[in-house]
């Protein structure tokens, strides 16, 4: 029920009813209307700055999830980095070393992309700084992951031309020596056994019956099987490549021919007693680029340090050579 509202009239010394025309009701009309429309305006702008709608609220949940996400998969490449930077020193350190190969400068391990801005279109946006960094730090590690990967492939080819190298050059004696009693005489300064004076004996000779198999010493390929040369008689010589050759002198039958390549430890022909020779033996040369170096020094591919030892002090006697 709506209050009846009365005003005190001078001229009656009376109290007299307010009568509310069509004026007043609108204008209060107005008012009312005004307050709801400004009290509806007021709560739209609290609710648009202040309170998130249900789509505000999955995407903001969505960005601190991207946010920690990013954090992760930075600290997950940082651990990557660790890893490669071990792989790095070994590469440098260790296997470069092992192969006698320069280790890759750390300038092209660590250098960057050049050319235009490549991540201005990462730009603009509220978490472009985490974004671009993580972008350059992943850029980094896939730079650094393909000089890596490359040096390996390198390495592994190093490996293959090492593992050749090994093969290849003479490691075992020529003659089987298990009980080191055939080895009759040394390299260095002998006495002929046809002249009786000091003569340079450029190799070793073994004594052994005439037939006894010799082996080649080293992988390689056969570059002459003749009688063509002084005092050698019939004889082999074996290229190994890498600067290295091998002679087997006084033979008694071959067992290859010209061209043939031959693996280490493969019979390649038999001891005899042709040429310049004072009795069946097989007399052995090692060379390097057209240097003659002791034999002595290359049986370390079956010889224990004892027995290496043994065949040292046999071979440095001055005794006389068969040859």
């Amino acid at each position: 029920m709506a209050k009846v509202k009365y005003y005190y009239d001078p001229k009656t010394l009376s109290y007299r009813k307010i009568e509310k025309g069509p004026a007043y009701r609108l204008r209060q009309t107005l008012i009312y209307l005004a307050s709801v429309s400004l009290m509806a305006f007021s709560l739209y702008i609290i609710a648009d700055n202040f309170i998130d709608s249900p789509k505000e609220k999955r995407l903001r949940r969505e960005l601190e999830n991207m946010k920690i996400q990013y954090a992760i998969m930075n600290e997950r490449m940082d651990q990557l980095a660790t890893v490669l930077q071990d792989l790095q020193d070994r590469d440098d350190n260790i296997y470069r070393v092992v192969f006698e190969a320069e280790p890759i400068p750390e300038s092209v391990r660590k250098a960057g992309f050049g050319g235009a801005n490549r991540y201005k279109k990462l730009e603009g946006f509220e978490n472009s700084s985490l974004i671009k960094e993580t972008a350059k730090h992943l850029d980094q590690l896939t730079k650094q992951l393909y000089v890596q990967s490359k040096s390996f492939d390198d390495l592994v080819k190093m490996a293959e031309d090492k593992e050749e190298f090994l093969a290849s050059i003479p490691a075992i004696q020529p003659v089987a020596n298990k009980d080191l009693k055939r080895m009759a005489s040394g390299y260095g300064w002998r006495i002929d056994p046809f002249t009786k004076v000091r003569k340079m004996h450029h190799g070793m000779d073994f004594s052994a019956q005439i037939g006894t198999p010799v082996y080649a010493t080293g992988n390689g390929t056969v570059k002459r099987a003749d009688s063509r040369s002084s005092g050698f008689g019939k004889h082999i010589r074996i290229d190994h490549g890498y600067g290295y050759l091998t002679i087997y002198a006084h033979l008694s039958e071959y067992n290859v021919q010209v061209g043939q390549k031959v693996k280490r430890g493969e019979i390649i022909g038999y001891v005899g007693n042709t040429g310049r020779s004072r009795g069946p033996h097989l007399h052995y040369e090692v060379h390097l680029d057209r240097d003659r170096l002791n034999p002595v020094n290359f049986y370390y591919g079956e010889l224990t340090p004892e027995e290496f030892s043994t065949i040292i002090e046999m071979a440095s006697q001055s005794n006389q050579s068969f040859d």
